[in-house]
């Protein structure tokens, strides 16, 4: 049975983003090294699994980016979690203040508007679980291949640590504190004893770790 990894970014308290899902915070201490090592993460993920807000910022972000996190983003299957049962990009306003925040960030020449028409179709014609999340959670561990990799958003991330759901945390903790925003274990039923299996400090302050639930 292959595991569900959670990877996502937190702050020092605990949040995954601000009260109106913003995230400006992640990219002030993000360097090459920190990088490196969620790339890493996502490259040799089977599937990436997330919510349908995320689903539309990811699609209308990747497809059109050069950054290094680009080429796994997009070339490993994506399975999207929407009780519509469908998957469109068709405004703007669909996306959230997560995408408005990256494209901010972004770096010069790390983008491109032409050549992306195959990797957005790819997005789009992405699978969708419109199930039971529980059900299709232990269907897709069930199936053979490398590892689940959940990104989130907050929701999806809060339902899947609920259910007990999660074999892996890949959190990348950030050198600050929100005050308030949308917290990773906001809805955990009650308290979750984990164990680290490793640790990976960098110097722009970031920490990255690695648990399991006990």
């Amino acid at each position: 049975m292959r595991k569900l990894i959670l990877k996502m970014s937190v702050s020092l308290d605990g949040f995954v983003c601000g009260p109106n899902g913003e995230i400006d915070w992640i990219f002030k201490s993000i360097n090459s090294e920190s990088t490196n090592w969620v790339v890493e993460s996502i490259r040799h993920a089977g599937v990436h699994i997330m919510g349908s807000r995320t689903f539309q910022d990811m699609a209308a972000y990747w497809p059109y980016s050069k950054e290094p996190f680009a080429a796994p983003m997009n070339e490993i299957p994506k399975i999207v979690f929407s009780r519509k049962g469908i998957v469109k990009l068709q405004h703007k306003e669909l996306t959230t203040s997560a995408l408005k925040d990256a494209e901010r960030f972004r770096k010069a020449g790390s983008y491109e508007t032409s050549g992306s028409k195959d990797l957005l179709e790819e997005w789009l014609n992405s699978k969708v679980a419109a199930g039971d999340l529980i059900e299709e959670i232990m269907n897709l561990k069930k199936q053979s291949g490398k590892d689940i990799l959940a990104h989130g958003g907050a929701s999806i991330a809060q339902s899947l640590v609920m259910h007990n759901l999660i074999d892996e945390y890949r959190l990348v903790i950030h050198p600050v504190s929100l005050g308030k925003g949308q917290a990773l274990f906001a809805a955990l039923p009650k308290p979750m004893d984990l164990q680290l299996i490793s640790t990976k400090s960098f110097a722009s302050g970031i920490i990255a770790n690695i648990y399991r639930p006990l």
